[in-house]
C-alpha cells in the first residue's frame, strides 16, 4: 500500500478514535458526577472534532505551512496531498461524531 494512502487512513482512524473515546470517556465521566451521560457525550463528541483533526495531522501549524510554502512555490502536489490528508482526518472526526449521535439517539 502506497504511503499516501497509509497515512491518510491512520489520520482517518485517528480522528475517528479521538472523537469516539473522547466521547466515551465524557460519558464515564459524567455518570461518575450525577449528569445526564447521553447529553454530554453528545456535547463532548461536537466540541472535541477540531482537536481530533489537528491532532490527527500532527498539529494545527505544520500542515498550513506546507500548503502555504508549496502552493506559493508552484509545487501543488505536496499542497494537494496535505488537503487530502486534512479531509480524510474531517471525515474520521465527522464519522466518529455521528455514529456517537446515532448510538446516544440523536439531538432533535
Amino acid at each position: 500500500m502506497s504511503t499516501f494512502l497509509s497515512k491518510a487512513i491512520l489520520d482517518f482512524f485517528i480522528a475517528f478514535g479521538i472523537v469516539i473515546g473522547g466521547a466515551m470517556v465524557g460519558g464515564v465521566g459524567a455518570v461518575i458526577s450525577l449528569q445526564p451521560p447521553t447529553q454530554t457525550m453528545l456535547d463532548v463528541a461536537d466540541r472535541i472534532k477540531i482537536w481530533a483533526l489537528a491532532a490527527a495531522v500532527g498539529g494545527t501549524i505544520d500542515p498550513m505551512r506546507v500548503i502555504e510554502s508549496n502552493f506559493l512555490g508552484g509545487n501543488l502536489s505536496p499542497a494537494i496531498k496535505q488537503i487530502l490528508f486534512l479531509v480524510s482526518a474531517f471525515l474520521g472526526a465527522h464519522m466518529g461524531s455521528e455514529l456517537v449521535k446515532w448510538v446516544c439517539g440523536g439531538r432533535e
